[in-house]
């Protein structure tokens, strides 16, 4: 049964930095390429990031390109995205997903996320 959970979000000032993580079970993690995704209130979900299954490649939405690095360890299961020079247009839940680096639907995220506030 595959499992992801996200976990590192909080509160951040403008500009500060956060390091989400995904934990990931129940599957072979370094067969599958994974992504990012947010949806802030009121709005749709946003795809943010991509990673091939090794790594090799990485995708980022305009939105967050040269602020936001998305990474992986196979040996440890984990995903990751390190956040930084945050706004608080990034105010969102995040989530992870497995399978694709530009998986953009909502039903590609089934897990409950994790919260990332921006504000002073």
């Amino acid at each position: 049964q595959v499992q992801l959970v996200e976990s590192g979000g909080g509160l951040a000032q403008p500009g500060g930095s956060l390091r989400l993580s995904c934990s990931a079970s129940g599957f072979i993690f370094s067969k599958y390429a994974m992504s990012w995704a947010r949806r802030a209130p009121g709005k749709g979900l946003e795809w943010v990031a991509g990673i091939f299954m090794d790594g090799s490649g990485t995708f980022y939405a305009e939105s967050v390109k040269g602020r936001f690095t998305i990474s992986r360890d196979n040996t440890k299961n984990m995903l990751y995205l390190q956040m930084n020079n945050l706004k608080p247009e990034d105010s969102a839940l995040y989530y992870c997903a497995s399978g694709d680096a530009f998986m953009t639907h909502e039903n590609d995220y089934q897990t409950q996320g994790t919260q990332v506030t921006v504000s002073s």
